[in-house]
């Protein structure tokens, strides 16, 4: 029997217990002294929006660092990368801004396989998700049998081909995966990309709006995926119990998070450039978030497509910020249930 098994009959109350004991045993990620690195990406040219590239200091201003430096985690913050401007960054066919995507995207994988190199679990925060093609190169630089877990309205799996638009931030997946190498042209400024995933290595939760093309490629070559639709037949329980025994069941492995706020639905966070109805809930997304946190197995973390530009109301903004600091926090031991530090007797506090 293999030592990380996620098999529980349908209707355990205990579903999450496996996780849960797999992290308390030791011999998890966990088990290493517990730390982060918080990268900055303030970068909004893979798509049309603006505003997303405030992102990180909206964050920041809602006391991100300073709320997980209230966890159990040692906190580095590397602050922003400076992203230098690309004259002359005409389109590849219909791709937009090709080499300021590409050369950004470089320059954040360096600063995150350091991160990683570091022993801390790499912390980016976006951005448009065109930054995620950086964020898990750099990663699988340091951790090349990752797997990776994608919360998102879309699957951002086009190609420079497929693509209706030309927004990068709808292709990052296409180069990251193996599968499909011989179906990316050679794009001006992503020579250095390597693709670092395969097919099975990554499960989608929350899709709602997939181009088909991008039907068509997840279909072809098998990739899991959890849409809204089996979100609401199996709940959120059950997909992330699938989401564990497809993608650790033979060996545990180092997470990649990579969440887009648009996974969740707009009356959670608004403030984003391409929201779509009927998504995630918020209790949704931070099942998703505690979860992976008890695994132990948290490596690297994208938190994207916060864009303050795009709030209607003020309101809006913070409802957008202020979840996707909970979902942050979540994926670092902050519990619903609530938290305690471990070795305090709080009947007997100190005279």
């Amino acid at each position: 029997m293999c030592p990380l098994s996620f098999r529980v009959t349908a209707g355990d109350k205990q579903l999450d217990t496996v996780p849960v004991q797999q992290k308390e045993s030791g011999d998890s990620m966990s088990s290493k002294p517990k730390s982060i690195g918080i990268i900055g990406a303030p970068f909004s040219k893979g798509q049309p929006r603006g505003g997303v590239e405030k992102g990180p200091a909206a964050l920041r201003s809602a006391g991100l660092v300073e709320k997980l430096k209230e966890t159990e985690y040692d906190v580095k913050d590397y602050g922003d990368l400076a992203f230098a401007d690309v004259p002359n960054d005409c389109s590849f066919q219909i791709v937009k801004n090709p080499r300021s995507v590409g050369k950004a995207d470089e320059q954040l994988a360096g600063v995150v396989a350091e991160v990683q190199k570091s022993g801390r679990v790499s912390v980016v925060l976006g951005g448009d998700h065109s930054m995620a093609i950086g964020s898990i190169s750099g990663h699988a630089r340091v951790h090349p049998d990752l797997c990776v877990i994608w919360v998102d309205a879309h699957t951002d799996i086009n190609t420079p081909l497929t693509t209706g638009t030309g927004n990068l931030h709808g292709q990052p997946v296409s180069f990251l995966l193996k599968e499909l190498k011989g179906k990316i042209p050679d794009v001006p400024g992503f020579s250095w990309v390597t693709p670092c995933i395969s097919a099975k290595d990554i499960v989608y939760i929350g899709l709602r709006d997939v181009d088909p093309g991008e039907h068509y490629i997840i279909k072809t070559l098998g990739i899991k995926y959890f849409s809204m639709t089996e979100v609401d037949k199996l709940g959120i329980g059950k997909v992330m119990e699938e989401t564990f025994s497809y993608l650790l069941g033979r060996k545990k492995r180092p997470i990649h998070l990579s969440f887009d706020v648009d996974g969740l639905d707009p009356a959670f966070t608004p403030a984003t450039g391409t929201p779509v109805l009927g998504g995630l809930s918020y209790r949704e997304g931070l099942y998703i978030t505690e979860e992976i946190y008890k695994t132990g197995l948290l490596s690297g973390l994208d938190i994207m497509e916060v864009n303050p530009a795009l709030g209607k109301t003020p309101e809006e903004v913070a409802r957008t910020v202020n979840t996707a600091v909970a979902l942050t926090l979540s994926c670092f031991g902050t519990a619903r249930e609530g938290n305690h530090k471990p070795g305090v007797d709080y009947l007997n506090p100190p005279k």
